[in-house]
């Protein structure tokens, strides 16, 4: 065998992921013995597989995270040991970075470059809150002569994380993280479209240290495992992000058990640009809020919003800029991958059908680059406008790379159209005039709002989380770690 041959013999094997559902650090077969094909999304075909969990695997882990709580090893580390486990973890996950960030793009479709930006968030997320683990404090409140009372954050106990296919890695690290800061036993559902970064971080926590039971991982459909976690009586809060629609069922199993949730759940974001608009810094963040990931963010900007009297001037700068994007595989490492499925392929392309059918002009359109494989679930990124405000494509969420443009008359106008969806994710405004930054930004209902800026390279710092149909609770920064958490109140009597 050629050396170049074994090399790319070890490459595979590194990149093979364990079959199996992971509990109390050890790969387990699912108690069905059955397994999910995992499907290249830039190949349309599969190229692994993975466990299909049931409700037998979520007990059995949900069971394994109760036992590290209550009675573990896990449940007896001090904070700043829990921190310590999860900046180890950080360091593993940049030191597997090259390897991990393969396995993202196979598994996603998403471009080199955006895989390895993903891998060095995930990291981001176990060093942020590896660093807050031990300063999430209580407080002293002044109450009766005679009584001294404190609070303390605790942990719920056992926490149930289902997240999406959309970054496996992020999502992972951007749940899982502050949830183990605290001190909670996790079991987590990835998305049975892409989870094989998680998979193969849960191992390496084994590896670093991390006690039995801590971390629980079992994939499968939503529909099985994913409804079984959701359900468990064994659960103390659940995390969940996907559609407004599995999130009513999310929330009517947590209120079943008498039990938290967050819940982040997409959303339908306005750029909002004015006609002093700085358009040379403003384009490349235009652009990119819609193009990233292939537009399968639920943060994306999808809407463009733009004063009428810079309508064609800012129309025909993006145009130019969608014209020349392209769309290839992983290795070419261009502006977006394919769409995750043909399934969710087939959804992007009804929207644009249905514009067409509209009669709304299609501007724009980006191309697919040579050489792409023609299984693969390739869309050219699309920008249509004017967008009629009543139109699907100007109120519903599409999931992939497609922009509206709508135009505008006035400040008012602006922050009616921005605030007129029933989505409130987050929002861009684009303008020079300090005023009127700061009223639109406090007038526009979204859990985050950027002026002359859009996204911040991810944020992990940042709380993140919706309003409205986009949902409740907060993820990120040291806001996650309330959400992850519960409040208890010690009241003393002394004489």
């Amino acid at each position: 065998m050629s050396v170049s041959a074994t090399a790319k013999k070890r490459e595979a094997a590194r990149l093979q992921p364990a079959k199996g559902i992971f509990i109390d650090n050890q790969w387990q077969p699912s108690e069905s013995g059955g397994t999910i094909d995992v499907i290249a999304p830039a190949e349309g075909r599969p190229f692994a597989q993975i466990a299909a969990g049931n409700a037998a695997d979520v007990d059995k882990a949900v069971k394994a995270a109760r036992r590290a709580y209550e009675t573990g090893a896990w449940g007896r580390l001090t904070a700043a040991e829990r921190g310590r486990l999860l900046i180890r973890l950080a360091d593993a996950v940049l030191a597997a970075a090259e390897d991990l960030a393969r396995l993202e793009a196979r598994d996603t479709g998403k471009p080199m470059k955006q895989a390895r930006a993903d891998i060095a968030a995930l990291a981001r997320y176990f060093e942020f809150y590896g660093g807050a683990a031990d300063k999430l404090h209580g407080e002293t409140i002044p109450f009766l002569q005679g009584y001294f009372v404190a609070t303390e954050r605790i942990p719920h106990g056992v926490t149930g994380h289902i997240i999406p296919w959309n970054y496996p890695a992020q999502m992972f690290g951007r749940t899982l993280a502050p949830a183990l800061a605290v001190g909670n036993a996790t079991v987590i559902k990835p998305a049975e479209e892409a989870c094989l970064t998680p998979l193969r971080v849960a191992e390496m926590a084994a590896e670093v240290g991390f006690p039995e039971g801590a971390i629980n991982v079992v994939p499968g459909l939503g529909g099985v495992a994913g409804r079984a976690l959701s359900e468990h009586p064994g659960i103390d809060f659940i995390s969940f992000t996907g559609s407004p629609e599995v999130g009513v069922l999310i929330q009517t199993a947590a209120a079943r058990n008498h039990i938290g949730c967050t819940l982040e759940l997409g959303g339908k974001s306005p750029q909002i640009v004015f006609a002093d608009v700085d358009l040379e810094a403003a384009l490349p963040a235009l652009v990119n809020g819609i193009v990233q990931n292939a537009g399968q963010t639920c943060s994306a900007g999808s809407r463009l919003l733009v004063e009428r009297q810079a309508y064609d001037r800012v129309v025909a700068a993006v145009v130019e800029r969608f014209n020349a994007l392209r769309a290839g595989t992983p290795e070419m490492d261009l502006d977006l991958g394919p769409i995750i499925s043909a399934r969710q392929k087939a959804r992007v392309e009804q929207f644009c059908n249905g514009a067409g059918a509209d009669g709304i002009d299609l501007l724009a359109e980006g191309q697919i680059a040579e050489g792409t494989p023609a299984e693969g679930y390739f869309v050219t990124p699309k920008l249509f406008g004017p967008v009629p405000r009543s139109t699907p494509l100007a109120r519903e969420e599409v999931f992939g790379p497609v922009m509206a443009v709508i135009p505008f008359d006035d400040e008012a106008d602006a922050i009616a159209l921005a605030n007129g969806t029933d989505y409130g994710l987050i929002a861009g405004v684009w303008t020079q005039n300090a005023s009127r930054a700061t009223r639109v930004a406090r007038s526009i209902r979204a859990g985050q709002v950027y002026v002359n800026a859009y996204g911040a390279g991810g944020g992990i710092e940042l709380p993140f989380g919706g309003m409205r149909k986009s949902g409740h609770g907060r993820e990120k920064g040291f806001e996650a770690l309330h959400d992850f958490s519960t409040l208890r109140t010690i009241v003393f009597k002394h004489n």
